[in-house]
């Protein structure tokens, strides 16, 4: 039985300190590569220039492919390094993982460390590095197997050999024609079982699935999800294969673009991280923020035009955070429901319709049910009936009228090609308190006579 390698923080400190290379890498590298990158990411930055000294370019490589270390950290700890040794551990990198190292870079030390590294690997680099950033081109590798189609098996288990160790994935081998236009894809496991003397084209699928290198990269991520892909080839409008994107890539986009819809539901720019200093924090919320506040001026305002309605029944008052709150609540919940349904492509043109009927239908069952409840609290609390009804029928309509806004807005938002995201929880309560203030206040004024 294999000895279970435990990830011991205190004791991997203890060895580094000590200057025990021998012993270090003994233990450190028997780590898996996850909890690797954990210690790297933990220690001081002193404490790694040991580690560079300790790990070979290509060692510090596979740490640096592991999803636990971000995207925006990479800058910093390349600066920590010698130019030529980053250089050297980018290299090392898969093609794809290696550019998203560069893209965080600024564009002369993206240049620089091209210009130090294996020109071989930097042109492929740089091929990868003119994809629009977010598209299957910017985010798919070249290390792949790809085998012609009038190959034998035996042929074509020379050609895996030779480059699977270079290969980002080997479970499915890509097959093309003489002009290099994908044809089918066979699995390893075909390969395996097949006779040597068979024909690739006689065991190929010829049935493949593959995503244009312009396609948006959550397209690309749906696609891998719904067929269950451990890889897609990627090919231009002449089906010429330029690369294959993996199910790992695919998981940190989907981490990527799950971050950024919630940080956007959130009115954030960009979804803080716990290292994250208070100024740097502030700066991207403030905007959404005074926005907000803007907007919430104009219901003090609106409070302030029936001030007359309210100094003659104070009572009305206290039910305005209430009505505000209750409806904002509808409103996020109806977007919630918007925003995922088009996110995961189940809101289609054909359906859109039948979801704002559904929300309206929606609206009227639970600000029905809200009104009634609320109507009987206001009589057993305040045993006024008459303003327990006026309470109860803004409740209904502003329920109503946030729960058709709520799907509304992002669904219209989608149409006219904006992000629904931007369509923020906080947004929508605000917009909501203006419109339920607008009902509660409007409704007591034209019914004062009766209170």
């Amino acid at each position: 039985m294999p000895e279970n390698i435990e990830y011991n923080e205190e004791k991997m400190r203890n060895i580094l300190l000590n200057s025990d290379m021998k012993s270090f890498r003994n233990e450190y590298l028997m780590l898996h590569p996850y909890d690797r990158a954990t210690f790297y990411e933990k220690i001081e930055p002193e404490q790694r220039q040991l580690i560079y000294h300790y790990l070979s370019p290509k060692e510090l490589a596979e740490i640096f492919e592991t999803s636990e270390i971000y995207d925006h950290e990479y800058k910093a700890y390349l600066q920590e390094m010698d130019a030529t040794y980053a250089a050297d551990m980018i290299s090392y990198m898969f093609v794809d993982n290696a550019v998203d190292v560069l893209n965080e870079l600024d564009k002369t030390q993206a240049v620089s460390y091209l210009t130090l590294m294996n020109k071989e690997k930097a042109i492929e680099i740089k091929a990868l590095l003119h994809y629009e950033e977010y598209t299957a081109g910017s985010i798919m590798t070249t290390e792949f197997v790809m085998i012609p189609e009038n190959s034998t098996v035996r042929s074509a288990m020379t050609i895996l050999r030779n480059e699977a160790p270079e290969a980002e994935t080997i479970y499915y081998i890509f097959v093309v024609n003489e002009n290099q236009r994908l044809t089918g894809v066979v699995s390893l496991r075909d390969l395996i079982i097949a006779d040597e003397d068979t024909l690739i084209a006689s065991i190929m699928s010829d049935r493949v699935v593959s995503v244009l290198v312009s396609d948006d990269q959550e397209d690309v991520a749906r696609t891998i999800k719904d067929y269950n892909f451990l890889a897609v080839p990627v090919v231009d409008f002449q089906q010429h294969i330029l690369g294959i994107i993996t199910v790992d890539d695919i998981i940190d986009v989907l981490d990527e673009e799950a971050s950024d819809d919630y940080s956007k539901l959130a009115a954030v720019s960009d979804m803080d991280t716990f290292d994250t200093n208070s100024f740097t924090a502030a700066k991207k919320r403030l905007p959404w923020l005074i926005i907000l506040l803007i907007l919430g001026m104009l219901t003090a305002n609106l409070i302030d035009l029936f001030t007359e309605t309210i100094s003659k029944v104070a009572l009305l008052a206290a039910f305005i955070p209430l009505i505000a709150g209750t409806a904002g609540n509808s409103g996020t919940q109806s977007l919630a429901v918007a925003v995922r349904g088009i996110a995961t492509r189940d809101v289609e043109d054909e359906s859109k319709f039948k979801l704002l009927v559904r929300e309206a239908g929606t609206g009227l069952v639970t600000g029905f049910v809200c009104a009634v409840f609320v109507v009987g609290l206001i009589y057993v609390w305040k045993q006024e009936f008459v303003i327990g009804l006026l309470v109860g029928a803004a409740i209904f309509v502003s329920i109503f009228v946030a729960t058709i806004s709520g799907s509304f807005i992002p669904l219209f938002m989608h149409k006219m090609k904006v992000d629904p995201a931007v369509a923020s929880g906080p947004f929508i309560t605000t917009l909501n308190d203006i419109i339920s203030v607008i009902i509660y206040l409007g409704l007591a004024t034209l019914f004062i006579g009766e209170l």
